[in-house]
């Protein structure tokens, strides 16, 4: 079956637009004038109107973490508390309506101290105590580097020895020296594996909403850090993926970034776990891809890896999530498998540690793999040029600007921050450079992000001429990042990212012309239609 979707102001790359595009069996076939297509087309093909909306290629979130998105669809809403006080009653009255979802345990994530307005301190056990003490309780912030934690969880590490498994600075303490609840690095996960995982038959109902979500945003495409992460149960993991798009339920394009909690788990993994036997085949919606590791922590943290420290607070440099000796061996364990690997970093120290080490992973001196750096936030001069020279990848989320560009510069001062969330200098160094939004930390809509590249404004419009504005750039740059980029980081540009022929059909059709409009409102987009394949996945 052929779909001529004719009427339309088609991007096809910087400078050139078509009108209609042609599509079989969930390939693009031809583009061309409608006119031309219109009487070219096969007598049987669904000829579709567009009305003269734009279409633009699926887009392809780099980073998310598409499961525990799904979650917080099904959690508790703490992402836009504005206190403590708040945290608490929206906490309460989520338990008080699911008392069933929390019987064993209630697990949220996506408070900011930053946001709070009495006082910005961090919540600890006494605050979480007056949501519950009957069952443990984690709350994380939105970065998902600080969890805050109710007596009773803290009851039940120190019972089982589970506490005892964290290093000192992973678990704070009050002036007595009694743990406070609050939780950071290795601790946080440590805490959270006390809070019962969802079902299997919860998790699909829960991948289902968020797929909908996704394409009702334009998203064709998620290349999502789930295992090992929000997925603890690795196996079970790529089974219920497996089923679900060998069943056909998927809406979305899925690729698999995957972390792992020590050494041997990773070698079991490449030589008798998925990576050895799993079976992905060509075209598949799902695919298998990269080894994530963690770097650092976060900026609004303060546990991002840093080289000079904090303004204010020079001896405190971060956070190390993984030595350098064992990043080492994940990498050169991934170099003899032909493994890609990307890493979170957001302090300077943690990018430049990273950047040796694949420099020592490398296959014939170059970056064959295509390691990627994720976020790459905080960077000097001479860090952007060594990233472009050794030609590595970047993960980049410029929607974090709307939260960061309030605190970077008190943090790190004004000479590193004109040079940091330099995505616009990357882009024209020839860095390939993709978008994703990190999602849940920032929800994931693409065209927020895309109005975050193009203007480096707040979502109020603020500051009025754009926070360094140099880094700035063009909406076909940006939607190219989205989806051009997006595709190469994965290793899939021939055949994903660009409305040509022998390119997969995942299109979507905007409300307004994103390439005209005034930039302001390029965050208020959406489409009328979404299309996977040749699939329509969502229609307006």
């Amino acid at each position: 079956m052929a779909e001529l979707y004719y009427n339309a102001k088609v991007y096809v790359e910087k400078g050139h637009y078509e009108q209609a595009v042609l599509v079989e069996d969930g390939i693009i076939r031809r583009i061309g004038s409608s006119d031309a297509l219109l009487s070219e087309a096969p007598a049987d093909a669904v000829r579709v109107d567009c009305g003269g909306r734009t279409m633009i290629p699926g887009l392809n979130d780099s980073h998310m973490h598409f499961a525990q998105f799904s979650e917080t669809l099904n959690q508790a809403r703490i992402a836009d508390v504005k206190s403590i006080g708040e945290l608490i009653e929206v906490c309460r009255k989520f338990a008080q309506e699911h008392p069933q979802r929390v019987k064993n345990g209630l697990h949220a994530i996506g408070w900011n101290q930053d946001y709070f307005t009495d006082g910005g301190r961090l919540p600890d056990r006494h605050d979480l105590d007056k949501i519950s003490t009957d069952y443990p309780i984690v709350l994380e912030r939105v970065c998902g580097h600080i969890v805050s934690v109710n007596s009773k969880l803290l009851e039940i590490l120190q019972s089982t020895g589970e506490i005892d498994k964290c290093k000192g600075e992973d678990c704070l303490t009050d002036e007595n020296g009694v743990p406070n609840g609050i939780f950071t690095g290795n601790g946080c996960n440590i805490a959270k594996r006390l809070i019962p995982e969802f079902t299997l038959e919860e998790r699909h109902e829960f991948m289902m909403d968020a797929m909908d979500y996704a394409v009702s945003h334009g998203l064709t495409s998620v290349q999502s850090n789930d295992v090992g992460t929000t997925f603890l149960d690795t196996p079970a993991a790529f089974r219920l993926l497996h089923e679900m798009y060998d069943n056909g339920e998927g809406k979305v394009r899925y690729r698999h970034q995957v972390c792992f909690n020590n050494l041997e788990d990773f070698e079991e993994y490449l030589t008798r776990g998925e990576y050895a036997v799993g079976e992905y085949k060509k075209g598949s919606w799902l695919t298998l891809g990269p080894l994530k590791l963690f770097k650092d922590g976060s900026l609004g943290a303060r546990t991002g890896l840093m080289s000079h420290g904090y303004v204010g607070d020079p001896e405190n440099h971060g956070l190390e999530w993984i030595s350098v000796e064992d990043m080492d061996r994940y990498c050169q364990l991934a170099k003899e498998h032909n493994l890609q690997v990307i890493t979170h970093c957001i302090g300077d120290e943690a990018v430049r540690r990273t950047v040796e080490c694949y420099e020592r992973a490398f296959v014939d001196g170059k970056n064959k793999l295509r390691h990627a750096v994720v976020h790459c936030q905080i960077t000097d001069r001479a860090l952007l040029e060594r990233i472009a020279k050794d030609d590595i990848l970047v993960f980049a989320q410029p929607i974090f600007l709307d939260y960061d560009m309030n605190i970077v510069e008190k943090l790190c001062g004004k000479e590193l921050a004109s040079t940091s969330y330099a995505f616009g200098t990357l882009l024209r160094m020839g860095v390939h450079l993709s978008y994703g939004t990190d999602c849940p930390v920032e929800d994931c809509n693409p065209f927020t992000n895309i109005y975050m590249a193009v203007t480096r404004k707040d979502r109020q419009g603020r500051p009025a001429g754009g926070f360094y504005p140099g880094e700035c750039v063009d909406v076909e740059t940006a939607i190219d990042a989205y989806t051009k980029e997006s595709a190469y980081a994965e290793f899939q540009e021939d055949v994903k990212g660009r409305l040509m022929p022998g390119y997969y059909a995942d299109m979507v059709l905007l409300d307004r012309d994103i390439f005209t409009v005034d930039p302001m409102e390029i965050k208020d987009i959406l489409p009328v239609m979404t299309i996977v394949g040749g699939k329509v996945v969502y229609k307006k």
